[in-house]
């Protein structure tokens, strides 16, 4: 079963003084895949280290299937009751999913940046928790890396479990995650499908953070064919508008070899 998250009214403030979250309320429903972005310092991490207990909000609080987060920090560890097997069932599936089953006697110091990230991804996936958080899962990954980190989020979202990312990679939030939210100084400013935050309305709001759309979203904006996300998306909104061009474009006679109107 997955578990819905609740933010309450949560504010966070470093021992520093930095006021990293400021009245922060959000609700990530059951397997919903949520994508949060924002420039750096705008308070993403600080965000979702409160869902897993690692701090704890100077005011508000938030609720993991409506129990407190930090009574759920043990929640791996005391739902891992599995046995030899199971257990090497799930690491072996964990492995497969990232495409290092041949690496598995390998040194995780031996790997390479972005297999050790690849390898990090498999050691939550073995815990099969019903939460799980990546966090900028497709940096230093290549084209393949990424089609299968996005193959990934797939098949936990097909299987019902809350996926929730942190990352700057426009394309890959696009694409992969149904629910963006952007925030900046400890606030979330926009919340929305991926149409609408990358919308040409919300520009101005993204340019505060410092953050561009992805660029078909640019470049439907351009061509007057509304938000276009993805490619799929823009595609599929020129391929529209050709055919409503051909539609009510006008009859026109063509002439035939000896001058006349056929």
């Amino acid at each position: 079963m997955t578990l819905p998250i609740g933010v309450e009214a949560v504010s966070f403030r470093y021992p520093d003084g930095t006021q990293a979250l400021e009245d922060v309320d959000l609700l990530v429903e059951r397997g919903e895949r949520l994508a949060i972005i924002g420039q750096n310092g705008s308070g993403k991490s600080t965000l979702v280290r409160q869902f897993n207990g690692l701090l704890r909000p100077t005011s508000g609080r938030v609720l993991i299937d409506d129990v407190d987060a930090a009574a759920e920090v043990a929640f791996g560890p005391r739902n891992l009751g599995m046995t030899a097997t199971e257990l090497e069932r799930a690491v072996y599936a964990a492995l497969e999913s990232v495409g290092l089953t041949d690496q598995a006697d390998t040194n995780p110091y031996d790997l390479g940046y972005s297999r050790r990230k690849l390898l990090a991804l498999a050691s939550i996936l073995a815990m099969r928790t019903p939460i799980v958080v990546l966090d900028e899962p497709t940096t230093g990954q290549d084209a393949r890396g990424v089609a299968r980190i996005q193959q990934i989020v797939a098949e936990l979202a097909e299987a019902g479990r809350t996926i929730v990312t942190i990352s700057h990679d426009m394309r890959f939030v696009a694409e992969s995650f149904e629910r963006v939210i952007v925030m900046r100084a400890g606030q979330i400013i926009l919340d929305g499908t991926p149409a609408e935050v990358f919308a040409e309305a919300a520009w101005p709001a993204l340019a505060t953070t410092y953050l561009e759309p992805p660029l078909p979203a640019r470049v439907g904006a351009n061509a007057g064919v509304g938000a276009t996300p993805t490619e799929a998306v823009l595609v599929a909104s020129l391929a529209a508008l050709g055919n409503a061009s051909a539609i009510d474009a006008p009859n026109v006679d063509t002439p035939n070899a000896d001058g006349r109107n056929g």
